[in-house]
């Protein structure tokens, strides 16, 4: 190496940024003792084969993808400390011989422990409480471990969903399900089909269901409406919606600029009443599953008419998953007083160290307004809710450690002030905004 090029390679490693460094041992130490909040997780029943509660929208019943799952999520070092942790098992290769020995492994901790199960996975991940992200909680799902966390979609397309179903095969097994869950929703409010106007809808069904949930357990209601159309949720006159619905209530498609306004209409009036309950929203943002999934439709920048909207700032927003892979966005809305932002997922996709980048725009713009979650349920194989939980946690301590440490060195915090910011993250800011 000539002399200008060492020059050149010795500056260049003396300006990188220190993602690299090791970790403040004190700082690994305190955020490692945190008994975390999970703001965001897909738990499954005891019963794990007959359990399709765990989601709304549930990607397993997509037509298979072509496209190779990220690479954090293939086997690989963080699958085997897992399967340590969990069962004292060496995976070696991953192969369809030792995932068979995982399944049966899950299958024997769900049995020995039974309604312990959800205690025993979180003792070892560090994990307090787990907000669970499911259409309805299972029996042996129990406060304040597991708390719920309800579906909203369904009542937002209350007419004939021909149209949408057609834009692609994902839609139409997503729009399936949300019919599916609607029906649910009639059926408990003692009917077969939706009521003939619009205030009887609102009313009878809207409202009905979210105090139903609430007198359930429910901490915060979730939207999946990206996966059914953008967020661009927009004012809607509810003489407009009134009539649109009283239109097509009986059947007939509307038209998508009708039956937009109708969505939009009745969105904001879940949002309203979330907010008089106490209830958070919670929105999926960034990108998603299956071989169709409209990413320029998933920013939440979309939604900035609804975060903007006065009527609303009694309502606690929060915008899941970062926002992948636009998570820069997120850093100035969650300067909203009621905007929220967690880590669920990125923790699962990228390394502590990327991780670690994304997160540092978030905490030093609001530290405030972000949460630990993990995203932890059935992604594949050998990849169930208990092994995501494991890996995600690891990975969203080790990334908080890089980042708080970096932070500290560049001078932008002191020590104390990192683990304030990390017990706000892990646990701190959701005990507040829900409550607990």
């Amino acid at each position: 190496m000539n002399r200008v090029c060492l020059a050149a390679f010795l500056f260049c490693a003396a300006s990188a940024p220190g993602w690299a460094q090791q970790p403040d041992p004190e700082l690994v130490s305190y955020i490692n003792s945190i008994k975390a909040i999970d703001n965001h997780a897909h738990v499954t029943a005891l019963d794990r084969e007959h359990d399709k509660g765990y989601d709304q929208l549930r990607c397993d019943g997509l037509s298979s993808s072509s496209a190779l799952p990220p690479a954090n999520l293939r086997f690989g070092p963080d699958q085997r400390a897992a399967y340590r942790t969990l069962y004292g098992f060496d995976a070696k290769t991953g192969d369809e011989a030792e995932l068979k020995k995982v399944a049966e492994l899950e299958t024997a901790a769900r049995r020995e422990h039974g309604a312990d199960f959800y205690a025993w996975v979180m003792e070892k991940a560090g994990i307090e409480t787990v907000f669970a992200n499911r259409t309805a909680m299972a029996p042996e799902m129990k406060p304040p471990r597991l708390r719920w966390v309800g579906y909203e979609d369904a009542l937002i397309f209350p007419l004939d969903n021909s149209q949408e179903k057609a834009v692609n095969p994902d839609r139409r097994v997503f729009y399936g399900y949300a019919e599916d869950l609607l029906n649910t929703y009639l059926q408990d409010a003692g009917m077969s089909r939706i009521p003939p106007t619009l205030d009887d809808y609102v009313d009878k069904v809207v409202r009905a269901t979210l105090q139903k949930q609430k007198n359930t357990g429910a901490i915060a209601v979730k939207f999946e409406a990206a996966y059914l159309r953008p967020l661009d949720f927009a004012p809607a006159s509810k003489d407009e919606a009134a009539r649109v619905y009283a239109k097509y209530a009986a059947g007939g498609l509307a038209a998508p600029a009708e039956y937009k306004t109708l969505q939009d209409f009745l969105f904001k009036q879940i949002a309203l009443e979330a907010g008089r309950l106490g209830l958070a929203v919670h929105f999926h943002t960034g990108s998603g599953c299956g071989d169709f999934f409209d990413d320029s439709g998933a920013d939440p920048m979309l939604l900035s008419p609804i975060l903007n909207d006065p009527d609303l700032r009694r309502t606690n927003i929060v915008l899941l998953h970062g926002n992948p892979p636009r998570e820069r966005n997120v850093s100035m809305l969650i300067l909203k007083p009621n905007v929220y932002t967690d880590t669920s997922v990125l923790e699962l996709l990228w390394s502590p160290a990327q991780l670690a980048e994304i997160l540092r725009p978030y905490l030093e713009m609001a530290p405030e307004h972000v949460m630990f979650g993990t995203d932890a349920g059935p992604f594949a194989p050998g990849l169930e809710w208990e092994e995501t939980t494991i890996i995600g946690t690891q990975h969203a301590r080790r990334a908080l450690a890089i980042v708080l440490s970096e932070m500290v060195r560049d001078g932008a915090i002191t020590r104390d002030r990192a683990k304030e910011i990390a017990n706000l993250v892990l646990r701190g800011n959701a005990a507040k905004l829900y409550g607990l």
